[in-house]
């Protein structure tokens, strides 16, 4: 999960996922089966074993193909615009337990997961950008087994989130394997009302990725272009961020918990969208995976990014790769409110914005050095 591309911006809805090569970015179009089964909700059928009615795996029919049109804008494909409207948690009707795994979630976290089915309104199976809220549910359970068991997440700082409106909070980022990301969103929906999603941004060729692809979307990630990240801001959705991208990720044992160089998309995003700026550390994650050396030579010559070699990889093959059982603290700082100074019209200024950028870094840098230990 990284920042936002800063190539040409390229809108990816749910009925034109278009890659870098003009194909599906998520390898097929998951929301054109005709009669297909969300493979997500077989699989995770088989783990769960038997479940109850309400849990039955949902057919997708087609929707027909708009006949071409000479040179059609990008607005003509998209559906209208949804803001999700999310009701406070003692709004929620507490949905009937289902699944052997949600009969181990109180009563607490089976409203918040029913929350996630306000996000998609109308009679949509997903949203603009492919989340589903049946495939979340699904998922719900396994992340808040890992949240709470394998990584023993501590958090502190919730009265600086927004209960409402845009927002983007901006996280330092480690560990090789997303796990950061997926501990940062379901903390933010479990300590937020109305319980809030956030939709983190990943590179591009998370779309290159076969199932992962499918799945980052179904569970609420989105392909990091500018337009999809102005999107989410004007629906007023809360966007999680790590503007370190690949260089975070990659950083070997010695710069752990060193905060890289920011990219600066998400400062122009958020000044044109008026948005405020949450400062978030995490620790725990350069901890997961350390890495005690990168293979820049074979990385080059396999055409990679990176090639670690940690404690356990490539040893013991792909598991190598797994985080170990680290315990997660996240921190989020006091609101950055750059646009209120400085409005849309700095996004154009590329000295303010690099500026700005290296503002929340520190803020990043520092809070991380305060709750370490």
């Amino acid at each position: 999960m990284n920042e936002i591309d800063a190539g040409p911006s390229k809108h990816l809805p749910p009925e034109e996922l278009l890659g870098p090569e003009g194909g599906p970015a998520l390898g097929r179009n998951p929301f054109d089966e005709a009669l297909g089964i969300d493979p997500f909700l077989e699989r995770l059928e088989q783990l769960s074993g038997p479940a109850a009615p309400a849990w039955e795996t949902r057919r997708v029919r087609a929707r027909p193909k708009p006949a071409p049109a000479p040179d059609p804008e990008p607005a003509q494909t998209l559906r209208p615009r949804q803001r999700p409207t999310v009701p406070s948690l003692a709004e929620i009707e507490l949905p009937e337990v289902s699944g052997l795994l949600e009969r181990l979630l109180g009563e607490d976290e089976r409203r918040r997961i029913s929350a996630l089915a306000h996000i998609v309104e109308g009679e949509s199976h997903f949203d603009r950008f492919g989340f589903s809220p049946e495939t979340s549910r699904r998922v719900f359970p396994l992340v808040y087994a890992l949240y709470r068991l394998y990584f023993r997440v501590r958090s502190q700082g919730h009265e600086n989130l927004p209960g409402s409106g845009a927002v983007v909070l901006a996280a330092n980022h480690g560990g090789l394997l997303p796990f950061d990301g997926a501990m940062g969103v379901m903390d933010v929906l479990l300590h937020s009302d109305p319980p809030r999603l956030p939709r983190a941004i990943v590179d591009r060729w998370a779309g290159e990725l076969p199932f992962v692809n499918v799945f980052f979307a179904r569970v609420g990630q989105v392909i990091g272009t500018r337009e999809n990240f102005g999107d989410l801001l004007e629906d007023e959705q809360a966007v999680l961020v790590f503007p370190e991208g690949m260089d975070g990720i990659r950083k070997t044992i010695t710069a752990r918990y060193r905060v890289q160089r920011f990219r600066v998309g998400f400062i122009e995003q958020a000044l044109r969208a008026r948005a405020p700026i949450v400062p978030m550390a995490i620790l725990g994650s350069d901890d997961q995976a350390p890495i005690l050396f990168d293979v820049k030579p074979l990385a080059r010559w396999l055409g990679l990014p990176f090639v670690p070699i940690t404690p356990t990889f490539p040893w013991l093959g792909p598991l190598g790769l797994l985080p170990y059982p680290v315990s997660y603290k996240i921190v989020y700082g006091k609101p950055l409110n750059f646009h209120q100074r400085f409005g849309p019209e700095g996004a154009d200024d590329a000295r303010l914005v690099r500026y700005l950028a290296n503002q929340v870094r520190r803020e990043v840098q520092l809070l991380l050095d305060r709750n370490r230990g």
